[in-house]
């Protein structure tokens, strides 16, 4: 495993990271243990969570997958101080009007119940989970500020943030001297391009902001585990998710699937490890977000660790999935 600088500053995060919107879900608390041990083991110290995981599963109130990692890291597999630990605040967890958005009063209320459910004393990287039209900036990057400064969190970043609304908070936090973002996590995969490359991508490398790209593998469709012309299994994401319908639509994509897999042949790796290779050569990226359910779908993940792509790889791939315009 290698290890790269989360945007501007010296803190130092795995090539990958291991998200937890599974736990909780699609992989229950038991099964969630063996998939944390065995990227602790394999060197991954970056995890990213949210409030909201996975409030969504039937009767599941939310903070799941966070109690899940309290309850693992009590179990001492390892040391929390070698853990950099990410979650994120926004969505709603309650039914009062102040249980959602990204109010002062809301954000500090989170703060302490995420630090309770995770069993920790501060949060590495807090993330505002995406924007809240109600609330200014400036209110928000105040709260945020002022835990920085209490030191319940250690740096801030964002997730599913329009690059007009970044630089509204890049220039509030320089304009007010209030913590700033270090990171973005935005929707990004071989399958969807334009939405961080167009206008995001600029804007990442000219504040030096961190990209922690999610869904890098497009739902799994990058995984090569549907086939063309046969209906998704069920169950699967896949016979559920119009997303994923809509990709196995276009020809396009299912050529890109075949041209990762004859790439991937002549190195000894999968599709998907491939796709996240491609990811991991883009200038700004500096850990996409896995999603393991399983310790054997992890083990595959794991192979991209260390996977540097070649020019001419490169080109092919992205002759296939270059963004209109």
């Amino acid at each position: 495993m290698e290890y790269r600088r989360l945007g501007n500053t010296g803190l130092k995060v795995s090539e990958l990271c291991l998200g937890t919107m599974q736990f909780g879900w699609t992989a229950d608390e038991a099964s969630s243990y063996p998939v944390l041990t065995a990227a602790a083991e394999a060197g991954i110290n970056f995890l990213d969570t949210a409030d909201i995981y996975s409030r969504w599963a039937e009767g599941n109130p939310g903070g799941v997958a966070e109690t899940i990692i309290g309850k693992w890291l009590k179990q001492g597999v390892v040391p929390r101080d070698q853990l950099v630990i990410a979650t994120k605040v926004a969505g709603e967890m309650g039914e009062g009007p102040n249980d959602r958005g990204l109010s002062r009063a809301h954000v500090l209320a989170s703060a302490r119940a995420s630090l309770r459910r995770l069993g920790v004393d501060h949060i590495d990287l807090y993330q505002l989970h995406w924007p809240d039209e109600e609330t200014p900036i400036e209110e928000t990057l105040s709260a945020l500020d002022d835990l920085v400064h209490m030191g319940d969190v250690r740096y801030i970043g964002c997730s599913n943030y329009p690059a007009w609304r970044l630089m509204q908070a890049l220039w509030a936090s320089e304009r007010h001297h209030l913590a700033s973002f270090v990171s973005l996590q935005p929707h990004y995969s071989l399958l969807n391009r334009s939405e961080y490359e167009r206008e995001l991508e600029d804007v990442c490398q000219t504040y030096g902001l961190g990209v922690l790209p999610y869904s890098p593998l497009a739902g799994g469709f990058l995984s090569g585990k549907y086939k063309r012309g046969e209906p998704a299994p069920s169950p699967s994401r896949g016979a559920t998710s119009r997303r994923l319908q809509g990709y196995m639509k276009v020809e396009r994509n299912w050529a890109l699937l075949d041209e990762l897999r004859d790439l991937g042949a002549a190195r000894g790796k999968t599709t998907s490890q491939m796709a996240l290779g491609w990811l991991l050569a883009r200038p700004t990226v500096t850990s996409p977000i896995i999603g393991p359910r399983t310790v054997e779908q992890l083990q595959d993940n794991l192979g991209a660790a260390g996977l540097r792509l070649d020019p001419p790889e490169l080109a092919s791939i992205e002759a296939l999935t270059t963004p209109a315009g």
